[in-house]
Order: C-alpha cells, then structure tokens, then sequence
C-alpha cells in the first residue's frame, strides 16, 4: 500500500546546530546494536493448556493477507529465541527481519491540519467504543534532543498515534500546538494509551503544554506480567525482538534528528509512525498471550519463521 503524506516529504531536514558528524551517528548505532545483542534471553515459556479456552482472540484487524497491495504483519508471539548475535566473521548481526509501519501516515503541522487529524481520530474512537468498547491508541512524542551540557532539551515536537494497522496520525505540535479536539482526545480517560515509558511522555506534556494524558498504560508492565520471569526494563526495540521476533530499526540520525523542522522528512514520518504503530500492536500480541503460572513458563515450540 502506498504511503499517504498531507505535504511534500521531498523536502531536506532543516539545518541545525549539531556537532554530531556521520561517523558519530556510526558510533552510536554500533553501540546500541552491541549493547542489545549482548544480551542472553532465558527461553520465553506458557502454561500447558488442553485447549484455547484460556487465550484471547486476537482482533481481526491484524490478520491481513498480502494482496492487492494490502498490508501484511505476522502477529505470532516470539516462539523461541532465535537471535544469532554474530555471524561468520564474528560480527555483531541482527537476524530478525525488520517491522515496520505500511499504512497511511498523515501529517499536519498546522492547527487546522491538526485539528482536523484530531476530529478523524475521535470519530474512529466512538466507532472502536461503539464496536469493542475499549479504546487502544500506541502513542509516543519525540523533541529536539541537546548536546551541550546545561542546556535543557526542547519541547514535545511531534506527536503520533496509532489505532490500527491502516492509519497512523503524526503531528508536530511545535507548529500547531495542542488544539482543543487534539486535547480532548488525550484527556479522554476511555481512551488508553500505550507506549514503553510512556509516564515520561505524559510527564513531558505536562511540563510543556499543560495538557494532562490521562489513560496511560506502560508496555513495560505488561510485558514483566505477561512473559513471566524477573521484572526487566524494556525498551521498544526490545520489546519487539523478544514478543514477535522482529527489529525495530532506531537509527541515530533519525531517533537524534531535528524533530523542530519547518517540514519533516519522509525519513522522519515513518520512524515516528512505526513507533506508534509497534506500541499498538505490541499490546495486542502481549494481551493475547496465555498468563503465566506461579510467575513462571514453559517452553513455547518452535513454530514458522518469522
């Protein structure tokens, strides 16, 4: 499916002040990469069980066959671990294929153009509440980071959030600040919001914009309940190679970038959005997942490659 942008994506980040050259950004990703791969996973594990009776359904949304153009996601929890750290040269690798988001992205910058996304994202959430009656939105922001020391980092930037696996909504609310139908949607206590950390986002937007998210739940502790084993600190990147044996690509001079420029680039709608997107779709496959026993599991059998 081809990818919708409300504005050119053609255009350059805007030049800033940054020190950082190419080779950094080089560093920092072989850093990150190697501080993930160290990592030893204990095999994931789920009661024996006679039948389904006691495992969720997964929505429908997530079963979509790849024809015409549609979009295709594997929604089968990790079955084993299947992570080869290093290849033949003894170099860190990652053997996961990549997720990412292949819907719809718009994009507003503008308070009309926000306030719009906002209205289309409050009609879906009376649909989903009319339908399901719970509402989940993946939900994350990022800002301009800072690289010298005293100088504190800037505002929420970009907003985006995503309710399925079709249509994701980035919003630089640098630009377009928080309308009064944007702030409704995240002070909607029905509407839960889910994310890795995301008490830290809510907090930023406090501190930023006076606007309270209400309705926060943090895939860090639904994961710890839901896996079994010793409580863990998860990032989103390892979150998804642990649940759906997947890479969550987190390049440096994207994740580092410029998230105040006049236009954001392509590059930058489809990081923002894949976050969003993961974060939803995390919570459908961690809810689904059978509970574990005593706090422990059992080995889950190799099942397809993913």
């Amino acid at each position: 499916m081809e990818q919708n942008y409300s504005l050119q994506q053609n255009q350059e980040v805007d030049d800033w002040d940054i020190n950082l050259t190419e080779e950094d950004f080089q560093t920092i990703d072989a850093i990150c990469q190697a501080s993930t791969t160290s990592i030893s996973f204990p095999p994931i594990k789920t009661p024996h069980v006679s039948d389904n009776s006691n495992r969720r359904k997964l929505p429908d949304s997530l079963f979509i066959c790849q024809k015409e153009g549609s979009i295709s996601h594997s929604i089968n929890p990790c079955r084993k671990n299947r992570y080869n750290p290093y290849n033949s040269q003894g170099k860190v690798t990652m053997r996961y294929p990549e997720i990412s988001f292949k819907g719809n992205i718009t994009y507003s910058r503008t308070a009309r153009e926000a306030e719009k996304a906002a209205e289309e994202l409050l009609t879906f959430v009376q649909s989903k509440k009319q339908d399901d009656g719970q509402v989940v939105l993946g939900f994350d922001i990022e800002w301009k980071p800072t690289f010298k020391r005293g100088v504190p980092p800037g505002k929420a930037a970009v907003m985006q959030i995503c309710g399925n696996s079709n249509h994701c909504y980035v919003i630089q609310i640098i630009h377009s600040g928080i309308t009064k139908k944007l702030q409704s949607l995240l002070e909607d206590p029905a509407v839960v919001k889910v994310g890795v950390c995301i008490a830290n986002d809510a907090y930023k937007l406090l501190q930023d914009y006076n606007i309270l998210v209400k309705s926060v739940e943090d895939l860090s502790d639904l994961a710890n309940q839901n896996l079994g084993g010793p409580p863990r600190k998860w990032s989103l990147a390892l979150l998804t190679e642990t649940v759906v044996c997947k890479q969550l690509p987190k390049p440096s001079k994207i994740r580092l970038g410029n998230w105040e420029a006049k236009i954001l680039s392509k590059e930058q709608l489809q990081y923002a959005a894949g976050d969003a997107f993961v974060s939803w779709y995390l919570y459908q496959v961690l809810q689904s997942l059978p509970q574990p026993v005593n706090g422990n599991t059992e080995a889950i059998e190799a099942g397809s490659s993913n």
